[in-house]
Order: C-alpha cells, then structure tokens, then sequence
C-alpha cells in the first residue's frame, strides 16, 4: 500500500567546485536545461543519492538563478556517509534525484531587517537569502560569519565582505564574540537567524529567549537525541484519504508503524530538523517535537518521525 508517491527530480552534476578546506560546491541542472521547481531564498533539497543514502543541504543560490540548484557540502570523516559519498563518488555528469525544495525566507512586510548568525559552512542558507535580499532591495540584513580561520566559501562571499554586509569573527584571533552584543535588544521589526554547530545554536536560543518566537529562526546540522517519553500511550493513525487506521505502539515512532504499514514517507534526517516527513493532520492531538514548525504550522502539519499524540487516535491527511 502506498500513501503517496514520493517526488524526486532528475538532475545532473553540471559542476563541482573546490570552495574552502573540505568544502566542494555542486552545482545540479536539469539534463534538458529546463528550469528547475522554483524555490525560496535558503530553502533545502534533499539529494537522493546512488548509494540509496538521502542527506538535505540548503540551496547557496537564490530564485532568480532557477536554472541550477547549487549547494555546499563539507566533507565529514565521521558523519553518517552522505558528505563522503558526494565527495569520493560523485563526479561531473552523475546522475541525482532531488526533492522539491521545501523552506526558505517567506517575505513579511513587517520585517525590515534580518540578523544572520553563521558558524562555518552553516553560512550556506543565508548566502541565498543575502543574495536575494541584495538583488530585490528587501530588508536590510547583516550576516555574522563565525569561523576559526578560513573563510567557506570566500569568493562567493567575498562581495558581500566589500559591501560590508558580512562581517567575519575569527576565533583563532578574538574567540567566539558574544552573541547577545551581535543580535541586540528585542525588536518586532527584526528576524534573528542562526545556523552552525549544536553549541551555538544552543547559545542562540538562550540569547533569544526573550524575543517572539514568529522573530526567531534557526536550523541545525545534526538532530537532536530522540526524546523518549516514558508516559507514551499506544495509539491510532487514521488515513482520512483510504480509510486506513493503523496501530502506534507505546514507544513506537509513528513514522516506524507507518512504514511498517506500507506506507511510503519522505525521509531524511529522521530527527525533526529538516522537514522531509511534514503531513498535515486533521483531528487528534499531536504531540510536537520537531524543531522546524512554527506554531502556525503547527496548527496543521507534524513530523511524523518524531511527533507523537495525546489522543487515542490522531487523523493524518493522507
């Protein structure tokens, strides 16, 4: 049984290019050069590799350039597989599936100004959204860059640096600078972003506790420990489309009993940061404990890899 196909693209390597100690920037177009599925500014894919692997990276272009989707991708000698897969095995004419892009800046009237916080190769979504802030004359922006030495992605950068919209903070010269004194007092007018290692994020949703939540954004490299909830209750997965109800063990994830119903669900970092499983719900009372949704969003969707319910049966829209 099949809920729903899962969308990929085909797409091929048009380039690759070295951009910094680690770093390769792949450039995949269409093999007939038609435009790709338009995109927000800083918005993810998620790369069906040959290998079967399945790995999300934020797009470094923005929507104008729609003939292309660009990213970068560091190479992680102790990750799960995907940075190394892309760096040892990929070369120029490959062929790759990728997802519709998902996420990304949504324009707000009443934000007149963005604070990007970056560690490292997490500048990636925030080149996007500046590039495209730049060529509209949206919001005024600034975008911190935190690195120990070596700039990712210097030329690509390097304009925005001239201009004075990127500042970079060595920490092999001054340490980390203090990330309240970068993001500032709370103001409804400003949106703080922070992308980078789990130690600075943390950093940054202490700092910005304070400021409503609709104000602050952020996104992770790596999902966080799974919460286990020892009080969790067995429940029904009702599928409004087909009918079908399936059974949640206590202590099963509902993506697992999905999957193991037949039903076929996007998937990649199988932790609530990258927003592959996102379905909308009907009726019930999840339980969220993603780390993408807004509280708007959430009014409607879930993760099912990690969302679980407080109510006997929970109604999906599938």
């Amino acid at each position: 049984m099949k809920a729903r196909p899962i969308t990929t693209i085909k797409t091929v390597v048009a380039g690759i290019e070295a951009a910094g100690a680690g770093i390769k920037l792949f450039t995949l177009a269409d093999p007939d050069h038609w435009e790709l599925p338009p995109f927000k500014p800083g918005a993810h894919i998620d790369l069906h590799l040959p290998s079967g692997l399945v790995r999300t990276y934020s797009l470094c272009n923005e929507p104008a350039d729609n003939a292309r989707y660009v990213v970068a991708v560091k190479r992680e000698a102790d990750g799960r597989g995907g940075s190394r897969a892309l760096h040892d095995e990929i070369g120029i004419g490959d062929v790759i599936g990728v997802s519709l892009p998902r996420g990304g800046l949504t324009p707000d009237a009443d934000i007149a100004s963005h604070v990007f916080v970056a560690g490292g190769i997490g500048v990636t979504p925030f080149l996007s959204m500046a590039r495209h802030l730049v060529r509209t004359g949206g919001a005024d922006f600034t975008l911190n860059l935190i690195v120990r030495q070596e700039l990712p992605l210097a030329s690509h950068l390097a304009p925005l640096i001239d201009e004075g919209r990127v500042v970079v903070h060595r920490t092999s010269r001054s340490g980390r600078p203090d990330l309240a004194s970068l993001i500032g007092d709370v103001r409804p007018e400003t949106l703080v972003s922070c992308c980078g290692p789990e130690s600075m994020t943390e950093d940054f949703e202490r700092v910005t506790a304070a400021w409503p939540e609709a104000n602050v954004h952020i996104e992770r490299f790596v999902a966080p420990a799974a919460v286990i909830d020892l009080d969790a209750k067995p429940f029904t997965v009702a599928l409004a489309r087909t009918g079908t109800e399936i059974q949640v063990r206590a202590g099963q994830t509902m993506l697992a009993a999905l999957q193991e119903g037949g039903i076929d669900i996007a998937t990649s970092c199988c932790g609530g940061i990258c927003g592959a499983c996102k379905l909308g719900w009907l009726e019930g009372k999840p339980v969220h404990r993603d780390r993408i949704l807004s509280p708007y969003e959430r009014e409607r969707y879930l993760m099912v890899c990690v969302a679980g319910s407080d109510s006997e049966r929970l109604v999906l829209d599938l």
